[in-house]
């Protein structure tokens, strides 16, 4: 991996339900760089923050591409954190080639709304769907769901939001 490449500007969503459960999603196809492991397909919802756009506003707009949701109350924010991607031999051409890894600023929100408006599968402002099935989960449980490259983040996200589980 170049070191000279940047790191994607992103952001990661720690959606807390009333029982201090986390939202995660089952990615069912790779991305390039972000590849899909056998039994490692959920994570938390994340996504790139758009030229010019406000952090805050990427996570909404992320929750809402990725779930659909819109219910979500602001808790707090870490401090950027960097991930790199594995090796990947893929086109140059694909969008997350140019990237060494991701740089995220990670969001704990609180959800408001009901499950019935969780729909991951939908399309929404023409992104394909990355989850196509959801559940709750322990925060504590979600870095042993992830691929490996990205769980030490997970793990500082747990230990940064700990005081919002239930």
């Amino acid at each position: 991996m170049s070191d000279s490449k940047p790191y994607r500007p992103n952001v990661g969503i720690t959606l807390f339900n009333a029982a201090g459960q986390v939202l995660i999603g089952r990615r069912f196809r790779d991305d390039g760089p972000e590849i899909v492991l056998p039994g490692l397909e959920w994570q938390m919802p994340q996504g790139g923050i758009d030229a010019d756009e406000d952090p805050r506003a990427a996570v909404m707009r992320e929750l809402w591409e990725e779930t659909g949701v819109v219910n979500a109350d602001y808790l707090a924010e870490t401090d950027w954190m960097t991930y790199e991607f594995p090796p990947y031999q893929g086109p140059p051409t694909h969008r997350l080639a140019k990237f060494r890894g991701q740089r995220q600023k990670w969001f704990a929100l609180r959800f408001t709304g009901s499950d019935r408006e969780i729909d991951p599968l939908t399309p929404r402002n023409g992104q394909l769907a990355e989850f196509d099935s959801w559940r709750w989960e322990r925060l504590d449980r979600v870095a042993d769901l992830v691929v490996p490259f990205r769980r030490e983040v997970y793990r500082s996200v747990a230990r940064r939001f700990a005081n919002f589980v239930s």
